[in-house]
Parts: structure tokens; sequence; C-alpha cells
């Protein structure tokens, strides 16, 4: 019979005190909950002097953002915790600590980052963490690496892949990237004024073939066990540091998609820049943007040639030359998730606050043309194997400042 029970307050510091390793659990005395996201309970659970000393988070039955009318696995706590406990192994530096879970009450005790700042609201508020594009690249490098069959032996590798199944929680992400946004859903939200480019994206048949694709690929390619939803709102930052977070999606599916995602979601803050911040302010942000793309891609890129050139243990994938083939697929899986990544933000189930604190609402619409006409041309783009965008980031910046205005399209 499950044990399972959903925690209130003091239940979350009780299990603190039990769980949490703490040199002085007696001290654990109150706990808050701050969970803001679509899917669990998350508490912060303090001391007598009301600082922060662990996090104890439990998934809900159910998708805490619609209710108990959309009912969800409790299991993706155990493969959010056995996600992040194996992505720590390799990149201990970047990967949030899990000091224990339990997955019949579907709960773990995570170690405290009230020193850390979530990156997506330090963005939309226009604060700088110079280097956290690079700290991100070889993160996704080093555990994309170590459980792909460039490291794994291919008894372990397919052991793995049987581990982290996950087809409730890739089903959610199946629906919402790749399906969804292109047809009339109900739970599609987006300004009356965008209706008539959203009706051209749901008819355009080249788009739904490349996407069409896309998903084949995320159905059908385990190339590494992936965060599977690292976006700027599940990465903690401070100066010189990043963590990730909130791993409950994690599987084993194509590199690009964690890239992609990642990659759009900066590129949601650059089309967002202008409505947010003043014309000055928001060509620096739009630089920083592009700077921290940048980054990303060069230093995954660097950072997983090295790491196949010391460690691949496979004779045939470590022959010179494969691994660059290899990331060349990488970098175009990238380009095209990161369009579908724009496109489900600015019409699906789930906006960012960098375009939903856009206050002026022509400003608004403006910044959401830009994401879905940037999200279109990097699909069908990244589809062509001979397009430009392929070469590298400098076409992808070439790409956004050719992008139309919102008043060209609207007419």
């Amino acid at each position: 019979m499950s044990t399972y029970r959903i925690f209130n307050a003091d239940d979350a510091v009780a299990y603190a005190k039990t769980y949490g390793h703490y040199a002085h659990p007696e001290q654990l005395l109150q706990a808050d909950e701050i969970g803001d996201g679509n899917l669990n309970l998350v508490f912060k659970i303090r001391d007598a002097q009301g600082i922060s000393r662990l996090i104890v988070k439990q998934a809900l039955p159910y998708v805490r953002c619609v209710g108990e009318s959309w009912p969800l696995t409790t299991d993706r706590a155990r493969l959010e915790a056995e996600t992040l406990l194996a992505h720590h192994r390799h990149s201990p530096e970047h990967t949030v600590r899990i000091i224990h879970y339990d997955p019949e009450l579907a709960v773990m005790v995570q170690e405290d980052l009230s020193d850390h700042f979530i990156w997506r609201n330090q963005l939309v508020q226009g604060i700088e963490y110079p280097g956290t594009g690079q700290r991100l690249g070889n993160y996704l490098a080093t555990v994309h690496f170590y459980t792909s069959d460039f490291y794994l032996s291919g008894r372990e590798k397919k052991a793995q892949v049987q581990r982290f199944s996950n087809p409730e929680m890739c089903q959610i992400t199946e629906d919402l990237f790749f399906t969804d946004p292109y047809t009339y859903h109900e739970l599609n939200r987006y300004d009356s004024a965008l209706a008539p480019l959203v009706d051209r994206l749901s008819a355009n048949a080249p788009l739904r073939t490349a996407v069409a694709a896309l998903k084949h690929q995320f159905l059908s390619h385990a190339e590494a066990l992936l965060h599977g939803d690292i976006h700027s709102g599940s990465i903690f930052v401070a100066p010189n540091r990043l963590k990730a977070i909130d791993a409950e999606f994690g599987f084993f599916g194509p590199a690009g998609f964690d890239l992609g995602t990642a990659i759009g979601n900066l590129l949601l803050n650059h089309c967002a820049a202008p409505g947010l911040f003043t014309p000055e302010v928001a060509q620096n942000q739009q630089h920083a943007r592009r700077t921290d793309i940048h980054e990303l891609w060069t230093h995954y890129h660097t950072c997983f040639n090295q790491l196949v050139a010391q460690h691949a243990n496979d004779p045939a994938l470590a022959v010179s030359g494969y691994a660059e083939q290899f990331l060349q697929k990488v970098w175009r899986d990238s380009l095209g998730y990161a369009g579908t990544e724009l496109i489900r933000r600015t019409i699906g189930m789930a906006p960012v606050a960098d375009l939903l604190s856009i206050r002026d609402e022509q400003q608004r619409w403006a910044a959401e043309s830009q994401a879905l006409h940037l999200g279109h041309s990097l699909i069908v783009q990244a589809a062509d194997s001979q397009h430009p965008l392929h070469h590298g980031c400098d076409a992808l910046f070439t790409l956004l400042n050719v992008l139309p205005e919102y008043a060209a399209v609207s007419a």
C-alpha cells in the first residue's frame, strides 16, 4: 500500500529534520511553501533566525497549475532525483545537490540555494552574470558526454535508457512543443492580435513537416541523459556560479533538445528586451544574450570535443572527425528545437516572464510577433542542411537583424 500523502509545512519541517543531514536538526523550525512552477510543492526550511537551510520538494499527483483534472505520475520525483544525482556525479559544480529522496512519498531534500538567483528573474530585471553561457555549455557538454555512447558501453547505455524511461513527462513535452501550438488547442494562450500569425503558422506545410521531423527525433534519438527542461527558469546563478535544478523531465533524448531549449529562452529575452528597457539598455541586453548564446555553443563544442579525445571508450566513435560530425548535427538540432521553444512559449500554455513583464501592449505584441517569426525561421532553416545557419552563431545573429517589425506582420 502506498505511503504517499501531500505534505504541509509541518510535514516538510519534520522530514527535513529526519533526512536533511543538517548538523543541528532541532534548529529547523518552520517551512515556507514557495513553489511557483506548474507541478510541485517546494518548501524552504528555516531555522530559528529565519535563515533558509534546506529545500524540501514534493511532486503532486496532478499538474499544479491546472488542478486534479490533469493527473500526473509522482514517479517523476524519482526520475528528477536520479537525473540530478547522475548529473551531479559528472558536473557537481553545476548541479543542485540531492541530499535524500523517497520515491514512495515523491519527496526529496535538496541543498539550499538562497545565495543564488533564478536566472530568468535576473534577465528580466537586466541584471547580468558574465560567463553564465560558458558555464551552461560546460555543464551540458559534460553530462551529455558521460551519459552517451561515446563513454558508456552499449549494455550500460541500454540499461540506462530503460531506467530513465519517462513516458508521461515526455508526453507533456511532445504535446506542448510539437503538437498543441500548431492546432486550436484549448490550453493555448495568446493575444488576439496574434491570431492571424498563429493561423498562418498552423497552415504552413513546410513548418509542420519540419516540426514533425523534430518530434520524431525527440521520440527516437536516445543520445544522452537530458535535463529535459533546461530553460532560464530552471537555472540558479550567482557571480561565477551556476546550478541546474528541476529535472523531472529528464530522459534519454537528442542532445540538441537541451541546447535548443536553453538557446530558445535566451532568444525570448532578446525579443523582449525592447519592451522591457530603454533603447540603450535594450541594445546592451540583446548584445549580452548573443554573448551568452555564443559562449554556450562554443564551450559546449570545445568541451565535448575534448572529452571525446580524452575519455571516449568506443574506438569506432572516437575515430578522428566523427565527434565533429556529431556536433554539427547537435547544432542543427539545437536551432530547430530553439524554434519550437520560441513558438510554444509565445502561444502555448506555459508563457514566460520575459514576455509577460512587458507592460505596453503594443510592445508586447511586437516582441511576441518577433518570437514567432524567429521560431518559424529557425525551424524551417534548420531543416535545410545547406542553410548558412549551420555555419555557426554568426548566421543566427544575422537572422536576428532581419526579423520583420510587428507593424508589417500584423497588417
